[in-house]
């Protein structure tokens, strides 16, 4: 029997979409990041039905984003927190809302995101390791895989 071989396989894309790609993910992680912790809130906040948030909680904390953390005993209530990997896609949220000030809010951001210790307004750049100069999307490559092996 031969096996085949998902056409997804190897893309780190496909994968990060399988954990978060659709709508309500993302705004349950903007809500979490934003300081909204608890189920009823979260709900509350983005009006999404009950059995809806459920599910995107249970997958992030499934796939190690978020992790449950009771806050009370008597019912048993948790709170949904950031792990090391949900906090690692801070920048893609902050590249998603710019992206969506440029061009879908008519250049008008609705929402500023700050550096807390300074107050002024921060940017994702995309930098090389090597030469620290911002890169443009333009110049990005796949790495060649007989480059690779030479590293």
């Amino acid at each position: 029997m031969a096996m085949t071989v998902s056409p997804t396989e190897g893309d780190s894309i496909a994968a990060a979409l399988d954990v978060i790609g659709d709508r309500w993910s993302l705004l349950v992680l903007r809500g979490v990041f934003r300081g909204t912790y608890r189920f009823s809130d979260l709900r509350d906040e983005l009006g999404i039905a009950s059995n809806l948030l459920t599910t995107r909680l249970c997958r992030l904390v499934d796939h190690g984003v978020l992790e449950k953390v009771p806050y009370q005993q008597r019912p048993q209530r948790f709170e949904y927190r950031l792990t090391d990997a949900g906090r690692d896609l801070s920048p893609v949220l902050v590249s998603l809302m710019q992206w969506g000030d440029t061009h879908r809010s008519d250049g008008e951001a609705p929402t500023v995101l700050v550096h807390g210790e300074c107050g002024w307004p921060i940017e994702n750049i995309t930098r090389c390791t090597t030469c620290h100069t911002s890169v443009d999307a333009t110049d990005i490559r796949k790495q060649d895989a007989r480059k690779q092996d030479m590293l």
